[in-house]
C-alpha cells in the first residue's frame, strides 16, 4: 500500500489502537494509527500510569511515617508536589519515549490529529482522507463521566485535575466508591488529606465479591478514610475556600475539593461511527465475541465496547483483531477471564466470578468457597499487611473465581487468571510449588485447603 490507502487504519492510539497497530505490523499488514492527542492515550498519559506512580508515592510516605515499627529511624517531613510530579512524568516519559520508538520500528505511520469515520472504509483527518484496504478499526477509548446537573470546574474535579493539582488539599470528598475513587482516597489520605468518599450503592468497589468490599473499608476506616455508602449525591456548592456537598437526606459536607469518580464514559461522540451505520448503545459501540460491528470491514476495541474499561482488555482486543484480520482466527477473548486489580492501600486483585455470581451461574448449593487468611502467610506478617484470599468454586469442579485483598496481591493475579481460564481444579494447582516465603504461598495454601488437605489454616 502507498499514499493514504493501508490495509489497516486505526482511529486511536491508545492500549487497544497501539496493540493492534504493533501486532498487525507484525504480520505484514500496512498500518495508520491515528490519535488525536498522545500517542498511549489515557492510560499511559492520564491514567493507569501517572496515577500508579502516585501511589507508589503515597507507599513510600506512609512507610516513612511507620519506620519506627521495622526499626529504622526515619521522619517523614511532608510532601513535595513538585518532585512527587517529576518522578511520576518521568516515568510517563521513559514508557511514552518506548512506545514511539517501538511504533516508529515497525514502520507504522503515525497520523497525528482528530479523526472522523466516513464510510465502511475511510477515515478523515483535516484534508486528507485516509481508505483502508482490509478493516477499520475504532478504538477512542472513554472520558471522565459527571452526573447530569454537576459540572467540571473550580474546586469541583475529575480524575483529570486531580492529577494536576498543585497542592495537596487538606481534605476532600470523593464521589464514587469504585476503582478510581478508593485510588485517590487512598493516595491523598497517605499525603495528609481528610477523606471522605461517597458512593450511592450499598458498599465499596462494588464489582468485587462482598467480602472485599467490607475488608477494605474496614481497612480505610483504620486508616482513617471515611465511607459513606447507600447514600445518594444531591448538590454541590463552591466557593473561595472549599466546597459543600449536600446528600439525599439533607446531611452536609465541607472539604476543600470535590473528586468527581463515577466512571468513565465511551468516547464516541462526534466521531462518525452512527452516521456510517455503527450499532451504538447509550455512546458505546456494539460489536459480536470477534470483535466484529454491524458494519463489515469494522471492529471496535477497548473502552468503546460494553464490558469491563480496563487498559490490558483493550490491549488483548488490540492484539485479537490484529489476528482476526491477518485470517489467524484467535481464541475468542473471555471477559470473565481477565484479571482486574485495584491498586489502592489495601490492594484488590480478582478474576472469574463472585461467589454471588457463581452461585447464580451453578445453583446455590452447586458453589463452595474457602478463605485463606494473609495472617498465616510468613510473608505478608513481613510486609505488615492483613487481608485474604478467597477461591470460588464449582462444587465438585473447576474454580471459577479467585479473589484477594492485602499489600501487593496484584502481582499474584496472574496466576489466579491462569486457573481460572484453564479450569484448573483445586487438586491442580495444590499440586504446584510455591515459593517461600512469598505472598505467593498464600494462594498455594488456599488451594490446598480448598483441595482438603489444609497445612496452615484450620479447616
Amino acid at each position: 500500500m502507498s499514499g493514504t490507502t493501508f490495509d489497516l487504519v486505526i482511529l486511536g492510539g491508545g492500549s487497544g489502537g497501539y496493540a493492534a497497530a504493533l501486532r498487525g505490523a507484525q504480520l505484514g499488514l500496512s498500518v495508520a494509527l491515528i490519535e488525536k492527542d498522545k500517542l498511549g492515550g489515557t492510560c499511559l498519559h492520564w491514567g493507569c500510569i501517572p496515577t500508579k506512580a502516585l501511589l507508589h508515592a503515597a507507599e513510600v510516605a506512609d512507610s516513612a511515617k511507620e519506620s519506627e515499627a521495622y526499626g529504622i529511624r526515619a521522619t517523614f517531613d511532608g510532601v513535595d508536589l513538585p518532585g512527587v510530579y517529576k518522578y511520576r512524568d518521568g516515568v510517563v516519559g521513559r514508557l511514552y519515549k518506548g512506545l514511539q520508538g517501538l511504533v516508529k520500528s515497525r514502520d507504522i505511520t503515525l497520523v497525528e490529529g482528530t479523526g472522523r469515520l466516513t464510510s465502511p472504509t475511510t477515515v478523515q483527518v483535516g484534508d486528507t482522507t485516509y481508505t483502508a484496504a482490509k478493516a477499520v478499526v475504532l478504538a477512542t477509548g472513554s472520558y471522565s463521566r459527571t452526573l447530569p446537573g454537576l459540572e467540571i470546574g473550580g474546586r469541583v474535579i475529575s480524575s483529570y485535575e486531580a492529577l494536576s493539582l498543585d497542592y495537596v488539599p487538606s481534605s476532600a470528598i470523593v464521589l464514587g466508591g469504585g476503582v478510581i475513587g478508593v485510588e485517590f482516597a487512598s493516595v491523598w489520605r497517605s499525603f495528609g488529606a481528610d477523606v471522605t468518599i461517597v458512593e450511592a450503592l450499598p458498599r465499596l468497589v462494588p464489582n468485587e465479591e462482598e467480602s472485599i468490599s467490607k475488608a477494605l473499608d474496614r481497612a480505610f476506616r483504620k486508616r482513617g478514610i471515611k465511607a459513606k455508602t447507600g447514600v445518594r449525591f444531591q448538590g454541590v456548592t463552591q466557593d473561595a475556600d472549599g466546597v459543600t456537598v449536600t446528600l439525599e437526606g439533607g446531611e452536609t459536607l465541607r472539604a476543600d475539593v470535590l473528586l468527581v469518580a463515577v466512571g468513565r464514559g465511551p468516547s464516541t461522540a462526534n466521531c462518525g461511527y452512527e452516521e456510517v451505520g455503527v450499532a451504538m448503545d447509550r455512546g458505546f459501540v456494539l460489536a459480536d465475541e470477534r470483535l466484529r460491528t454491524n458494519v463489515p470491514g469494522v471492529y471496535a476495541v477497548g473502552d468503546i465496547v460494553p464490558g469491563l474499561q480496563l487498559a490490558h482488555r483493550g490491549f488483548q482486543q488490540g492484539i485479537f483483531v490484529a489476528e482476526e484480520i491477518a485470517g489467524l482466527a484467535p481464541r475468542v477473548i473471555e471477559e470473565s477471564s481477565i484479571p482486574r486489580v485495584t491498586y489502592c492501600e489495601p490492594e484488590i486483585a480478582s478474576v472469574g466470578l463472585t461467589e454471588a455470581q457463581a452461585a447464580e451461574k451453578y445453583g446455590e448449593g452447586n458453589v463452595e468457597t474457602y478463605e485463606y487468611n494473609l495472617g498465616g502467610n510468613g510473608k505478608s506478617q513481613i510486609l505488615s499487611t492483613a487481608g485474604f484470599v478467597k477461591l470460588v468454586r464449582e462444587k465438585d469442579g473447576p474454580v471459577v473465581g479467585v479473589h484477594m485483598i492485602g499489600a501487593r496481591v496484584g502481582e499474584l493475579v496472574g496466576e489466579g487468571q491462569l486457573v481460572v481460564a484453564w479450569e484448573a481444579w483445586p487438586e491442580d494447582v495444590a499440586a504446584l510449588i510455591h515459593a517461600h516465603p512469598t505472598q505467593n504461598e498464600a494462594f498455594g495454601e488456599a488451594f490446598l485447603a480448598l483441595a482438603g488437605k489444609p497445612l496452615h489454616s484450620h479447616a
